[in-house]
Parts: C-alpha cells; structure tokens; sequence
C-alpha cells in the first residue's frame, strides 16, 4: 500500500509565496499614483483685425531723407505693436503705446524712396 504525501512540496511553496509578494509589490506601487484632475478641450473664436487711422510719418532731423518713426492710431486696445515700412524686410519695430496711439521709433531709419507699405501686426 502506498503512502499520499500531506504536506506541499517546499518547491512549490516558495514559488508561491514569491508569487504572491510581487504581485503585493506590483499593487502597492500602482496604488500610490495620484493623477490631478486636467482640462483638455477644443473651441473656436472670431478673429477681427484692427483699423489703423492717423497715420503720420517723423522724418530724421538731422538727415530727412530717412523716416525716424511712424505714428499710428489703432481702434481698440493691444497688447503688442510692431511696424515695418519697407515691405522685403523681414524685421519689424517694437511701438510704444499712449492709450490707443502708437509710436514706432525705427532703430535703423528706413530711407524714404524705399519705403512701400506701412504693415502693422498687433495682438490684444
């Protein structure tokens, strides 16, 4: 007559119990993560430009065959001005704001027979 064995095989009881502390782990650790709440979201809005009105041109005092700044009113409040009279420079000029007027005070005076087109972009 054969004996039946009571008692688990050791093997098979540490695999087991390892088996059983990673996945302990593995839970711990996905527990502890904490994800803030976040908005995420899609919408639309009019975009409108500005009337630019009054429009006057300073020339250099010292050589008037330049442009030293423009002088421009815009229809409603902006943040940030810039201005370029010369329509192939890549560059435009930073404007100061007195309410809704502007002044563009060019650092490198433009020369009057170059300039071609008064291009304002402005930002709310």
């Amino acid at each position: 007559m054969k004996t039946i064995r009571t008692q688990p095989r050791p093997r098979i009881v540490l695999v087991t119990l390892t088996s059983l502390a990673l996945a302990s782990a593995a839970y711990a650790f996905t527990a502890s993560n904490t994800v803030p709440a976040s908005k995420a979201g899609a919408g639309s809005g009019t975009i409108s430009g500005y009337t630019v009105t009054g429009v006057k041109y300073n020339l250099d005092a010292t050589d008037p065959a330049k442009i030293d700044s423009v002088e421009f009113d815009l229809d409603a409040a902006a943040g940030t001005v810039k201005a370029k009279v010369v329509s192939a420079s890549t560059s435009y000029t930073d404007c100061t704001a007195a309410g809704t007027h502007f002044t563009c005070d060019f650092s490198t005076n433009p020369a009057v027979t170059a300039a071609d087109q008064l291009s304002v972009v402005s930002v709310q």
